[in-house]
């Protein structure tokens, strides 16, 4: 029985409910299923991060097997200094980050002029256009136009529903770059939507 990840982000062995020292100490000592569990627990949002960054889902996949090669070979140095979630994450968004270096793409934005929190109208609410299966076309197609790093916090943010400051310690950004690009994010997708949908967001 491998076992199965709950709401809370434990997973569920024999029904007993793991941490992330239990699962860390099951890998290190060569548990038949443990490293299974762990990937298990952590794709999505591994997944979530490359795709958002390198934006082709065959190179994603190969990112994410490239991270949790990482990880494996990485874990025995895990100090629990973080969660372990956090520190796989920024395992995965340094690999993908790499990757788009090592092609001479375009990472971030250079707009950094401004208040963001200006251009944030305080009814606004991404949130529906993601739940919302009609408006999820359009927030995906209005997502493509934005920078890989955008692109990733604002799915960290809003579909994983990570905390800013979790975010900026899988990116290695501050806290105020973070929100910088959240806030930046949020207003050029409230635009296109608006343009190609008549969506209010």
């Amino acid at each position: 029985m491998a076992g199965s990840a709950t709401s809370s982000g434990l997973v569920v062995s024999y029904g007993v409910m793991e941490t992330d020292l239990d699962i860390v100490t099951a890998v290190l000592g060569n548990q038949p299923g443990a490293f299974a569990r762990l990937l298990g627990r952590h794709q999505r949002m591994v997944w979530h991060i490359i795709v958002r960054m390198v934006h082709q889902a065959d190179d994603a996949d190969e990112l994410a097997q490239e991270t949790f090669l990482q990880v494996y070979r990485n874990l025995p140095q895990f100090r629990f200094e973080s969660a372990l979630s956090t520190w796989i994450c920024q395992v995965a968004f340094s690999v993908a980050r790499r990757f788009l270096a090592k092609k001479r793409l375009p990472i971030e934005t250079g707009d950094d002029e401004g208040d963001p929190l200006d251009l944030v109208p305080d009814e606004s609410n991404l949130e529906e256009g993601f739940a919302d299966a009609e408006l999820f076309q359009h927030v995906a197609t209005a997502m493509a136009g934005l920078s890989p790093v955008q692109r990733t916090i604002l799915t960290l943010f809003h579909l994983d529903e990570l905390p800013i400051e979790e975010i900026a310690q899988i990116t290695g950004s501050p806290i105020g770059t973070v929100k910088s690009y959240l806030f930046r994010a949020r207003a050029r997708l409230r635009a296109e939507l608006h343009e190609k949908a008549g969506v209010s967001a």
